[in-house]
């Protein structure tokens, strides 16, 4: 008979599921002889690993007359455990009553160990046998669900240990395994059975701290953590001792956060641990990451609307109370937002204040307003204009070279149309090396104001060598100096000062729209 030669397994039962037959490849795989079966329900193979569902679906199959496939994890005769992919089919008579199942069953016990291998390795570890960061993901995934679902704070601690490079260098990579083994070990004996320790690569770890009733119930933990990694360890008889920096953040946050964004921001906080002094944790501090953020991004959108044209300039005039005429223009920068309108300076410059896009955003000023001189002079229209000068630019090694190409790239206007206004602060940076600069740049024929004089630590060092033409008087002067005694006497002094030393004035504020 073929079925006694067939090298897969073959069961066949009743309608009340009693073995009435199995084949020898059946004996030789589970170890039980024909005999030793015959009579019995098949259940008494069961290992109680296979999920009690499996049976229910497996029999709800059957009895309606269908054949079922699947999977089931069995016990043989000697204890083992092993893997059977089973197909198994209802026999009916000419009445359509079922009289007999016809199992064909397959062992697929080395396919499954190959396959829960291939899994581990995708998920562990090999050497610590730690989760890797894959498994990370998904637990911090989960926990994080689960963070919000009970209202806890879930924490995520990214670990570095200290020194541990000169371990591998000294007494080889084996060695080095060593130790981290003993410190993956060490790990699991400090935390708890709901924590996940994972081994990230190199002597790098994180650690997810779940079900936190606050931030500070975790302390007593990370110090703990901190204790075990500087502890010696020993290996070979050799003494080693490191230590290790914590980087610690926090869930949920204001923001919207994911698995990835926790792990770095853990990360940097680590980062802060180690230039702190090492041996030591730092928590991730949300409220200043998203201050830096938004700075970052405020210079991003600025570069953005740089190259995208949206930045523009408009003139102020200034004029001669006297006679009503207009004796020069002030270019005033102004962003032409997608969604805002028309934004001032004041919305933002102070962004970029002290970043190099400072410089590129100032030559583009410089360039603006001398190719617009350019086509009013064409028109028949030579006015001067006044262009305001970042401290970083000012101080920018090559910013007399690039004034001197701007000059050239618009020969039709004058250097001594173009003049510079420069504020107190940037003159304090380094009053010697602003005034090589303003000495290069008059060479070239441009002149110089100093903006919102009064409201610094304005000096007469800096009349006598500033070679400024022109003083501005800052408008919180001008303003009040009508109803202040003060402010009258400040803009009375500085008028003095301007006649003693030779220098016209300008008053801000006066202008009819601000």
């Amino acid at each position: 008979m073929a079925v006694e030669q067939s090298p897969v397994l073959v069961m066949i039962t009743d309608a009340q599921a009693r073995i009435e037959y199995v084949n020898p490849h059946f004996s030789a795989v589970i170890g039980y002889g024909r005999e030793e079966v015959i009579g019995k329900n098949p259940r008494f193979l069961q290992s109680g690993q296979t999920h009690p569902e499996t049976y229910r679906q497996l029999w709800d199959t059957l009895t309606a007359g269908q054949i079922w496939a699947g999977e089931l994890q069995n016990r043989r005769k000697d204890g083992c455990l092993y893997w059977e992919e089973t197909r198994i089919s209802p026999i009916t008579d000419e009445t359509g009553q079922i009289t007999h199942y016809v199992g064909i069953k397959f062992d697929i016990t080395d396919q499954k160990g190959r396959q829960e291998h291939l899994a581990y390795l995708a998920h562990y570890d090999v050497l610590t046998n730690l989760p890797n960061r894959l498994l990370l993901a998904d637990r911090l995934h989960q926990h994080m669900a689960q963070s919000l679902r009970h209202r806890q704070r879930l924490a995520v601690a990214f670990l570095d240990l200290d020194g541990f490079k000169s371990i591998n260098d000294t007494y080889g990579h084996d060695t080095g395994d060593a130790v981290l083994v003993t410190i993956g070990r060490k790990l699991r004996l400090v935390t708890r059975d709901a924590d996940t320790i994972a081994r990230l690569g190199g002597d790098e770890f994180a650690l997810v701290l779940p079900e936190l009733s606050s931030t500070e119930e975790c302390v007593p933990l990370l110090q703990r953590v901190l204790n075990a990694m500087s502890s010696s360890i020993y290996i070979g008889g050799q003494e080693f001792a490191v230590t290790a920096s914590l980087g610690v953040t926090f869930y949920p946050q204001a923001e919207d956060v994911d698995g990835d964004q926790l792990l770095r921001q853990a990360d940097q906080a680590m980062y802060q641990a180690k230039l702190a002094g090492k041996n030591r944790y730092h928590l991730f501090d949300a409220e200043q990451d998203r201050s830096l953020r938004g700075h970052h991004e405020s210079i991003e959108n600025v570069q953005q609307a740089l190259a995208h044209g949206e930045l523009e300039l408009h003139y102020q005039p200034k004029v001669t109370l006297r006679t009503g005429q207009v004796i020069s223009v002030e270019a005033l920068i102004r962003w032409r937002h997608p969604q805002r309108g028309l934004l001032n300076p004041g919305a933002f410059l102070p962004a970029i204040e002290g970043h190099p896009l400072a410089v590129q955003v100032g030559n583009w000023v410089i360039c603006q307003a001398l190719a617009d001189a350019a086509v009013w002079q064409a028109s028949g229209l030579t006015l001067p204009i006044s262009v305001n000068v970042f401290a970083y630019q000012l101080l920018a090694p090559d910013f007399v070279e690039h004034l001197d190409q701007f000059l050239t790239d618009h020969p039709s206007v004058s250097p001594e149309q173009l003049e510079l206004e420069i504020l107190e602060s940037a003159v304090r940076r380094d009053l010697a090396q602003v005034s090589g600069v303003m000495e290069k740049c008059r060479a070239l024929g441009i002149r110089f104001a100093l903006d919102d004089f009064g409201t610094g630590y304005s000096s007469l060092n800096y009349l006598k060598h500033l070679l400024a033409e022109t003083l501005k008087i800052d408008q919180s002067f001008v303003h009040d100096m009508l109803e202040d005694h003060d402010d009258l006497a400040i803009v009375e002094g500085i008028l003095g000062l301007a006649k003693a030393f030779r220098r016209q004035v300008v008053a801000e504020g006066v202008d009819a729209t601000p």
